[in-house]
């Protein structure tokens, strides 16, 4: 049995669409970066490194966007975005994991 459909992407601008993208790619490194969730230093370097150029391209997306005339995220479309596209995980790999205090 196949797994069930995700739904649809909501409606994007090309530069949305970019901006959803590039925030992905660095939230990935970020998770991959955290010290909370273990891992080796070598990934973290490796994630380091590559978040520069990911921070660079999400900075574009922005420049882009505004230099557009596009002065306003529209959030709740943008949050959909994010959902459908497993943006609750991947956030949760920034946070710090369940623990004691």
């Amino acid at each position: 049995m196949l797994p069930p459909e995700p739904p649809p992407l909501p409606a994007l601008t090309r530069a949305e669409g970019e901006l959803i993208d590039r925030y992905l790619e660095v939230l990935d490194l970020l998770g991959r970066i955290n010290p909370a969730r273990g891992g080796h230093t070598y990934s973290g370097l490796r994630a380091a490194q590559a978040l520069v150029g990911k921070a660079a391209g999400l900075r574009d997306a922005l420049t882009l966007m505004h230099n557009r005339g596009e002065s306003e995220l529209h959030h709740d479309t943008l949050a959909r975005a994010l959902r459908v596209l497993d943006g609750e995980r991947r956030a949760q790999l920034v946070t710090l994991p369940p623990g004691e205090r």
